[in-house]
């Protein structure tokens, strides 16, 4: 064949043999001026008459009846008489047909066909008719020139990435039967890890696993006995790793990708929170009002069916497949009993689901309107009852996340020589004669520091905000008993004591006793276990203070006896803790 072709090129460079007029005025554009025997239009190798001898009547043995084959078996027995064949005529042809085969061909095709899977098998992959693409996967999937089932799939995957850059369209077919051929050869599902379904198998595995823990959590919060809960928000406190979870969950399922939107990606935490809470209480309202479950009305239920192996493909095993059972994800499981299948699957959509990608929508458009933000989107009708839910969601997220929000205390330096300066005239007034006659003699170091540290028996005002790292003793630093205070008595003081007068601090007239509320913080307590509105704004009036000051002082009053917050911030503004509602009960009374 070299030297055949050797000798067209030197003739085909000859320039007498350009010169002439049979050949200078004709343009040949499909076949070769000049051709080996070979490659004659008109010349038929004898192992393609051989193929075509291959009858479709198989006679049966010992003279019974025969049987007609099916064109996939007919199709096996010639592509494994052809296996290891290949030729060199080249088809600039089109080859066109709903389920290609060796029978669907021409001689001419039939020759161009397998000069192409020549090629494609030392690694040259040229784009051809479509139908051609078929029949070298239709050949792969039936094992036909493969050694085993796993160099059958790495071909079939080299093949379908390389050919899907002429044609994408392959993938429809491609991508079903590379899953079938995992199942059916009983291969590791991790080589179809990253496939398009399997992927989606794992986003909906994922978002039920992070369903049902968000509402274990949210039942688990929830008091005992099925009394209400005192605040709105279906996950609240927060749980900011489980709703992020669930949260992406659910946006990796949703046509509408909200956590890629400009509003969240400037409030993160808060879009994650309302997300998160939206999709538990539509759980609950799909569980008490439809059939079927959030997860099941979105994505289809879980049923078993029959199922064809390379379903739209010509394959045929002349070996029935043994029973066997193959999972390939918690959501997808294939069965094979005497030789026929079934799937155990999700029977639904398989993509981005149109309308979780509507409430998504909604919460965005919700949280930028409640928000003012500049970029809102157009509204667009939804059912009432999804309004409302995202609406207390959204409403009890702002609320909570202003009662816990830190406050902010400026602390203005510059006024600490201030400060001092005064702490400065105040020790020296309160020095008797005697404590400054030593200090004119010249005290040692520590009596000096044990008198600038006691003051007539009272600590330095100025030095008792600063940490020290020793405390004096009671015996360094006595302190005069309250009997011994002239004014406190109206009696001289005893002899040896310096004459000074202490003032009397005035008890608190809000808080005469040793109860942890002061009046006014009773009062409002009182009030607001009634749910008695006009009691409290009475008592914030009388308060002289902003609501959420007053909750706090409250809340940090009660906090050593209750050990936990009585007053939180619900939908409706501040409400009491329903589990502590016997001990505010207690106090109140006997306050």
């Amino acid at each position: 064949m070299a030297d055949a072709q050797d000798i067209i090129d030197r003739l085909m460079s000859d320039e007498r043999f350009r010169r002439v007029a049979r050949f200078s005025s004709k343009v040949y554009t499909d076949e070769p001026i000049l051709t080996t025997g070979r490659q004659m239009a008109n010349y038929l190798p004898d192992r393609y008459r051989e193929m075509r001898a291959i009858s479709r009547w198989q006679q049966g043995r010992d003279g019974r009846q025969g049987r007609w084959l099916s064109e996939a078996e007919l199709f096996f027995r010639q592509g494994v008489f052809m296996a290891d064949f290949e030729d060199d005529c080249p088809y600039h042809g089109t080859f066109k047909s709903y389920y290609p085969t060796y029978n669907a061909m021409s001689d001419r095709q039939l020759r161009g066909y397998f000069t192409w899977r020549a090629a494609v098998r030392r690694g040259e992959i040229e784009e051809t008719s479509l139908s051609f693409a078929y029949v070298y996967l239709y050949e792969l999937i039936c094992g036909i020139g493969v050694s085993d089932p796993t160099e059958g799939f790495e071909r079939l995957l080299a093949f379908w990435g390389a050919y899907r850059e002429f044609s994408p369209e392959i993938d429809r077919f491609a991508r079903l039967w590379l899953q079938d051929y995992v199942v059916y050869h009983g291969l590791d599902p991790k080589l179809i890890a990253d496939q398009k379904g399997m992927a989606f198998d794992r986003a909906v595995v994922e978002l039920h696993s992070a369903q049902d823990a968000a509402l274990a959590r949210a039942d688990a919060a929830a008091p005992v006995g099925g009394r209400k809960r005192s605040i709105a928000g279906a996950l609240l406190p927060p749980d900011p790793e489980l709703e992020e979870r669930l949260a992406r969950a659910a946006d990796a399922l949703s046509s509408y990708r909200i956590l890629d939107g400009r509003f969240a990606r400037e409030n993160p935490r808060a879009v994650i929170h309302v997300v998160a809470a939206v999709y538990v209480q539509l759980c609950r309202y799909y569980d008490k009002h439809r059939k079927a479950g959030l997860i099941e009305s979105l994505f289809g239920e879980r049923a078993e069916l029959p199922y064809t192996m390379f379903a739209s493909a010509v394959f045929f095993d002349p070996v029935r497949h043994p029973d066997t059972q193959v999972e390939l994800s918690p959501l997808c499981r294939f069965t094979c009993t005497d030789g026929l299948w079934s799937c155990d699957r999700l029977h639904g959509s398989r993509a981005r689901n149109p309308k979780l990608g509507e409430v998504m929508r909604a919460v965005d458009r919700l949280m930028r309107a409640a928000a003012n933000f500049e970029h809102p989107l157009k509204d667009e009708k939804i059912p009432r009852y999804l309004e409302q839910i995202i609406e207390r969601e959204i409403t009890a997220w702002t609320a909570w996340e202003q009662a816990h929000t830190p406050r902010r205390v400026d602390i203005d330096l510059t006024k600490l020589s201030g400060i001092r300066a005064a702490a400065a005239e105040t020790r020296e007034a309160l020095l008797v004669d005697e404590e400054r006659e030593d200090a004119a003699a010249g005290t040692t170091t520590d009596e000096a520091a044990e008198s600038r540290h006691t003051v007539a028996g009272r600590p330095d005002p100025l030095d008792a905000a600063v940490p020290h790292h020793a405390e004096l003793s009671p015996e360094e630093n006595p302190v005069r008993p309250a009997g011994r205070d002239p004014d406190a008595h109206g009696a001289p003081p005893a002899a040896g004591e310096p004459s000074l007068k202490m003032p009397t601090p005035a008890p608190r007239a809000d808080n005469p006793s040793d109860a942890p509320l002061t009046d006014v913080q009773a009062r409002y307590l009182a009030a607001l276990s009634t749910c008695d509105r006009a009691g409290t704004s009475a008592a914030l009036a009388a308060a002289g203070t902003s609501e959420d000051l007053l909750v706090d002082a409250i809340n940090e009053a009660l906090f050593d006896l209750v050990g936990d917050t009585v007053i939180e911030f619900g939908a409706s503004g501040p409400e009491l803790v329903e589990d502590y509602l016997p001990d505010i009960e207690e106090l109140l009374h006997h306050a």
